[in-house]
């Protein structure tokens, strides 16, 4: 194995992670943002206010997004897997 092929290896799961957790971060990122706004019109600064919102909001996206995720992540782990005879000889 090559330093180029780990760097290779590395650069792919970083771009799986990124993916990965895409959906949920950004769900999330958008709900404490609009619920931030909401708080900044109305002045209610309750801090506990944008917890149910993104809580909805991360599990729904996990439901909508799992099965892609899902499915991005073992592809990613077949083609290891399937690339070590590869890597090692």
């Amino acid at each position: 194995m090559t330093p180029e092929m780990a760097i290779d290896i590395g650069k792919e799961a970083g771009v799986v992670v990124i993916l990965v957790s895409a959906p949920p971060l950004l769900t999330g990122l958008v709900i404490g943002l609009i619920v931030s706004l909401i708080q900044a019109a109305t002045q209610i600064q309750e801090m506990t206010l944008t917890f149910i919102p993104k809580l909805v909001g991360v599990g729904g996206a996990l439901i909508f997004a799992g099965h892609w995720m899902l499915s991005l992540i073992t592809d990613y782990i077949i083609r290891l897997y399937t690339s070590i005879p590869n890597l090692i000889g």
